[in-house]
């Protein structure tokens, strides 16, 4: 009806410092209840053609500035969006599904700290300088910003993934083109309405919404958009290389994982097991660094096993907006649809599901009942080749396999496509650097897991990506070095 028609929010594109309405929009739905909510400008060229002029044009003024004016605009920027931090969270839980705890301990936190952080490390870089005095030689480098950045952002973590890409491509001089996903795109619209307050030059950031095989493809095609930074999926990364190829774009990916957790009998399981249901099922499974692989040794699977169970049927899953709830929704309709379908498959080649779904009853609150929710689910006695212990699931689903020896567990762990994050759980200090040098994983957490210092590289291996992202790194990717000789 057109009085529930009037009661949606409606984005609009932010180009160029302003925002503007689109011919056509998309529905998104807010996942806890099943019901459309949001109007999202479904864009495709001509957006984009417009928001990367209004990029090019911004270039000149923001790559002149110094970095100490630049990072002045980041901490202010961060400011802004702490002040609003409980409208940010409210609204980030609402439209992704995540709990608000989920919301206001992580996901805004960080993206303030993301601004923070780059706003800092931009003043502390160096460049490189040799001499070779026999030929009266010095050499040095130079590093300017690369142009118009083109970033593409999921929708599992919308604001701390979109901002983990703004924040060091304005802070090296670039200027942007960002399309967050058709999905959770209300805290990016949220975000454009401080720009302005922040001191960002009007084009320095520019926002068009829709999706990737319209708006992204556009974004990636477009000649003068050298350098595109994604985080998604492997398949979706396939499809940018084919088609930033023909223009020789500089790429950063940072796409799924298959991560395994190692436990050791010799770990301490009071920390292990509260660490472990935090990994598989922390934002719904839907952080590319979740465990879906639990190797335990065999001394101690079945203590582990049962009291992992244990804990994960006291997870409560529910109205996100509740605080004590500790899984919200899912995605999508598609989305649950496809991580019960892994159940299935499990349950099919003959897997134990020990909890969860199919196996106790989701109790949920009358205005939910429409909603895409899913009770954490684990899964014993899966076969290595079976393709819940291959393919990324993004769900809060994890199988736990037994293993024996050290040998054993690192080629199994390294038997999959990924390599993005592994967690070892272990007192025996050898023990621990010896896993990790063999891991083939770009993270390896010990007797922990997603503590992050965002000055180190972060990133994967084979399909898990190319390219690191971190202080030095993301300084690396999103800036052009020169080398300079003098002969004197």
């Amino acid at each position: 009806t057109m009085a529930h028609s009037k009661a949606l929010l409606v984005l609009e594109n932010f180009i160029g410092g302003t925002f503007v309405p689109c011919s056509s929009y998309i529905d998104s739905y807010n996942p806890s209840t099943g019901d459309v909510y949001c109007r999202v400008p479904d864009s495709g060229k001509e957006e984009v053609e417009t928001a990367v002029k209004a990029a090019k044009a911004a270039f000149p003024i923001w790559s002149s500035k110094s970095p100490l004016e630049r990072s002045q605009i980041l901490n202010k920027l961060a400011d802004l969006i702490e002040h609003d931090l409980e409208a940010f969270a409210q609204a980030e839980s609402k439209d992704q599904g995540k709990t608000i705890t989920f919301a206001r301990t992580v996901d805004i936190p960080r993206a303030v700290y993301n601004f923070r952080f780059f706003a800092s490390s931009i003043l502390h870089h160096t460049t490189e300088c040799t001499e070779m005095a026999t030929l009266g030689c010095i050499h040095y480098t130079s590093r300017t910003p690369v142009g118009v950045a083109g970033l593409i952002s999921p929708w599992n973590l919308p604001l701390y993934l979109l901002t983990w890409k703004i924040a060091p491509a304005i802070a090296c001089g670039n200027t942007v083109v960002a399309k967050p996903s058709e999905m959770t795109s209300v805290t990016a619209w949220m975000m454009c309405k401080l720009l302005g307050k922040a001191g960002v030059p009007h084009g320095v950031v520019n926002v068009v919404f829709g999706t990737g095989s319209k708006a992204g493809e556009a974004l990636v095609c477009h000649p003068e958009v050298p350098l595109i930074s994604f985080t998604g999926s492997t398949l979706t990364a396939q499809r940018i290389m084919e088609k930033s190829a023909p223009h020789c774009k500089r790429l950063s990916l940072e796409l799924g994982g298959k991560n395994p957790a190692i436990i050791f009998e010799d770990a301490d399981l009071a920390q292990c097991i509260p660490t472990t249901l935090r990994s598989s099922f922390a934002n719904q499974g839907e952080i590319c660094l979740c465990t879906s692989r639990i190797f335990v040794q065999k001394g101690i699977y079945n203590e582990f096993l049962k009291r992992f169970v244990a804990e994960a049927k006291k997870w409560k899953v529910g109205n996100p907006s509740d605080p004590t709830v500790d899984v919200g929704a899912l995605i999508s309709k598609e989305h649950l649809q496809k991580v019960k379908n892994y159940v299935k498959k499990a349950q099919a080649e003959g897997a134990r599901v020990l909890c969860g779904e199919g196996v106790d009853s989701l109790v949920l609150p009358t205005e939910n009942q429409k909603g895409y929710f899913m009770l954490p689910t684990v899964i014993a006695e899966v076969k290595d080749e079976s393709c819940c212990m291959q393919e990324e699931i993004f769900g809060p689903v994890t199988c736990v396999v037994a293993f024996d020896t050290e040998e054993e567990v690192i080629e199994r762990a390294n038997n999959v496509k990924y390599g993005l994050a592994a967690t070892v759980w272990s007192s025996n200090v050898g023990r621990v650097h010896r896993v990790a040098q063999r891991l083939q994983s770009g993270l390896v957490w010990t007797n922990c897991w997603l503590i992050r210092d965002l000055n180190l590289p972060f990133g994967g291996m084979k399909a898990s990506g190319i390219g690191r992202e971190g202080a030095k790194d993301s300084y690396e990717f999103f800036t052009e070095v020169k080398t300079i000789t003098i002969k004197h």
